[in-house]
């Protein structure tokens, strides 16, 4: 067998190694979503879900200082932040 074949088995095997990448996996479909949204709160809410992924790494990690400012500043206050601002501008639009 080649590297690869044991490195694969060795991740198909080590079940948290596997959770690392189905997490990255699905955070990388998030942010391509969230590249090709059409609509604005839609890329908002597929960037929140990325930062709350990282958060769960970063637990995983056993980093829970860093994944704490990660859920504050990251997926709270970021997103409240744009939100806020896209509620702003589409209000200024009616007028």
């Amino acid at each position: 067998m080649t590297d690869f074949a044991y490195w694969l088995k060795d991740v198909i095997t080590d079940g948290i190694k596997l959770f690392y990448f189905l997490i990255g996996g699905v955070m990388i479909v998030f942010s391509i979503f969230a590249v090709e949204a059409k609509k604005i709160v839609d890329a908002l809410i597929a960037l929140s879900a990325v930062s709350l992924l990282s958060v769960l790494i970063f637990v995983m990690l056993k980093a829970p200082d860093v994944a704490i400012t990660e859920a504050a500043v990251g997926s709270g206050l970021a997103s409240a932040v744009m939100l806020f601002a896209l509620w702003k501008t589409k209000v200024g639009e009616k007028k």
